[in-house]
């Protein structure tokens, strides 16, 4: 892969950032990453999949859904975003964003 190159991001991230925007009303001024990462906690599944919000003028928000990004369902989506959300500056876990 050449310098500076990256991979494209899976068309299943893609739909869940999408999803995301949509089911909160965002605008395009409002960034939002989904990225699937390994989970290393007990009984955690093997693949886990984060989603940050990051507004220009407000405290950024993420939430993780313990399930493969491939595995995730619009309901599942729904339920996780009415959660309360992590605070991107407290990595104090939020049991209410679980699946």
């Amino acid at each position: 892969m050449p310098l500076g190159s990256r991979p494209r991001p899976s068309p299943k991230l893609c739909e869940l950032k999408e999803s995301v925007r949509a089911l909160l009303g965002l605008g395009e001024d409002t960034a939002v990453v989904v990225r699937q990462l390994a989970c290393t906690e007990p009984g955690c599944p093997p693949l886990e999949t984060v989603i940050a919000v990051l507004p220009m003028d407000a405290p950024a928000r993420r939430w993780t859904l313990h399930h493969p990004a491939e595995q995730i369902t619009e309901e599942h989506l729904r339920t996780a975003l009415l959660a309360t959300p992590h605070d991107a500056t407290n990595d104090a876990p939020d049991e209410g964003a679980r699946e």
